[in-house]
């Protein structure tokens, strides 16, 4: 083996051993039925997997930044309730067979589902913005049972070894899926073209996005969702899969669409409606995210020189 081979290696071995890691308490957890497998995947992600990751403290530091007068009894109940939730998602997504003979026969309700069925009679595309909150993954199988057939466009995993698995777990539950990227994006663009349905999640730190309100803070939010949904004459409507106290079902939520204005606008009402959905459910956001990282700093200065060049042209 030649010299400069090695460290490839070496980082194809630590990548291994890493995804192994993170993979190994939901192959764990497989071997309990069901109704016992998410609610332990959920324990051990809250009090295991959570303190050695960093979690609890990056729920705090959100917290803090996004609402520093809460409780600290309630800071210290989402400490453990936020990773439990996330780990609940991880043993749903695995579980394939289970998961979607348990929501397929979700709730379904809302204003917005006379606006999606009349989209689909005609043959318009539709776009389904959500969040990482309750659920997104039930809200999929649930609105595919209901007859939306949708593709979904997703941020790869930084791990290789688990990200392969990850991809082939939620290709299971609903495809085409369009990876972030050039190509996954020309490909998500003539899925919509051809009167496709499509599900973003809009939630994550957008490194081109532009600076726009959630929790009252300046969080770099993507414009391109939006965009789409202009471009494409489409709905853009929020739905979101919020987790039933029992942790195992789940109620769907179909808010009317987002009305259709400028792209700024709407990425604009998509973060209110997703704040007002948290602040009821504060435990079933991922506020392990880091989703105010960039809101200053260069990025957020870019986007904001961005920002006011939309707002001049307008």
């Amino acid at each position: 083996m030649r010299d400069d081979d090695r460290p490839a290696l070496a980082t194809r071995v630590a990548d291994t051993a890493l995804g192994m890691a993170i993979y190994a308490p939901i192959a764990l957890c497989k071997a309990l039925p069901y109704r016992w497998r998410i609610p332990v995947m959920g324990w051990l992600t809250a009090r295991v997997v959570a303190p050695l990751a960093g979690y609890h403290a990056r729920v705090r530091d959100n917290l803090a930044h996004a609402m520093p007068d809460l409780p600290e009894a309630e800071v210290r109940r989402l400490m453990r309730a936020v990773p439990d939730n996330a780990g609940r998602n991880m043993a749903e997504l695995f579980s394939t067979r289970d998961f979607i003979a348990r929501t397929r026969g979700a709730r379904v309700h809302g204003p917005g589902l006379d606006t999606i069925r009349a989209a689909r009679r005609d043959g318009r595309p539709i776009i389904f913005v959500t969040g990482h909150f309750g659920s997104f993954n039930a809200a999929r199988i649930a609105m595919i049972e209901q007859g939306f057939s949708m593709g979904v466009f997703y941020r790869k995993m930084h791990n290789r070894w688990f990200n392969r698995r990850y991809v082939a777990a939620m290709g299971a539950l609903s495809e085409p899926m369009f990876e972030q990227g050039r190509r996954g994006m020309m490909r998500m663009v003539k899925h919509l073209k051809r009167g496709g349905v499509l599900a973003i999640l809009t939630d994550l730190n957008a490194h081109d996005g532009v600076p726009l309100s959630f929790f009252g803070k300046p969080a770099l939010s993507p414009l391109a969702t939006a965009e789409l949904a202009l471009k494409f004459d489409a709905p853009l409507v929020p739905v979101w899969g919020i987790r039933a106290d029992n942790g195992l079902d789940f109620d769907i939520l179909v808010e009317e669409p987002v009305p259709a204005t400028d792209a700024v606008t709407m990425t604009q009402e998509v973060n209110d409606r997703l704040e007002r959905q948290v602040r009821a459910r504060m435990d079933q956001w991922l506020w392990i995210h880091r989703r105010w990282k960039d809101g200053t700093g260069p990025m957020a200065d870019r986007g904001a020189a961005q920002l006011d060049a939309i707002r001049r042209k307008g």
